[in-house]
């Protein structure tokens, strides 16, 4: 069995942006009977990496911003193929870029499958405690895309 971690990534207060917290906590309840680890992380580049070094599989669940698609809208991806990711906090790097560190410093226990179930916000800059309608609606379609993926 492979060890796994799914990690909820963002800031709950910041509205939208906490999305990947909100899914996380809707999957207590139909993980506890399997052997995963879930995490809440409030940061992202070689923090989240630390989080994850040691699992053999990691699922992030996140919010992502494409001005292309509507808010709501939710994606898989495989986080290996990603080329590039703004990080939220100036002093670190992006998840891609810290990776890529990792790689190069020799690093052996960075998981083997990485995906990203991503939601589309709009930008946020209010403090806020709670999710968008639209995004509100798309938590049970992440939650069985991350199902999908165990």
């Amino acid at each position: 069995m492979m060890k796994t971690i799914i990690v909820g990534i963002g800031n709950p207060i910041l509205g939208d942006d906490g999305v990947g917290i909100h899914v996380l906590r809707e999957l207590v309840p139909k993980t506890l009977d399997q052997d995963i680890v879930l995490e809440e992380a409030f940061t992202g580049g070689m923090n989240l990496l630390d989080i994850m070094i040691g699992y053999d599989r990691a699922i992030l669940i996140d919010a992502v911003e494409n001005p292309d698609d509507p808010p709501g809208k939710t994606y898989t991806m495989d986080a290996l193929q990603m080329t590039s990711s703004h990080s939220t906090n100036p002093h670190d790097t992006s998840f891609p870029e810290a990776l890529e560190v990792a790689r190069k410093m020799g690093q052996k226990n960075i998981p083997s499958e990485i995906h990203l179930v991503g939601i589309n916000i709009r930008a946020q800059y209010d403090f806020k405690d709670r999710l968008s309608d639209e995004v509100f609606r798309a938590v049970p379609e992440a939650v069985k895309k991350v199902m999908d993926l165990l």
